[in-house]
């Protein structure tokens, strides 16, 4: 599986333009056979900062998705909202690594 998650800095000026954008963009990155997991999240600190965690299969799920037209629409639309260039962290996870529970928290039901 690949981890990845990647924090974006948005302008607040581009704020709304941003969220249009990614709402389009996530629609169709969920629906590649190849994609386990993706989603944007909103800082609770506010500033508008927000953070994408995905998840895509394999290597070739991953390349996929990076030369998919709208990945590439993506890469070309996110400089104008960003008020600085995205950071990321990519991992490659032996198989069998998944999600997993967390151990130190329980449900109370």
């Amino acid at each position: 599986m690949i981890f990845i998650v990647i924090s974006i800095d948005v302008r607040p000026d581009r704020r709304d333009a941003f969220l249009e954008g990614i709402r389009r963009y996530s629609a169709r990155v969920r629906e590649e056979p190849g994609n386990l997991h993706f989603t944007c999240y909103e800082s609770v600190e506010g500033g508008d900062e927000y953070v994408v965690v995905a998840n895509y299969r394999d290597q070739a799920a991953g390349e996929a998705h990076v030369s998919s037209a709208h990945a590439q629409w993506f890469f070309g639309w996110l400089p104008s909202v960003v008020a600085r260039v995205p950071k990321i962290v990519y991992q490659e996870l032996p198989a069998g690594v998944d999600w997993s529970e967390m151990g130190e928290v329980a449900a109370h039901m």
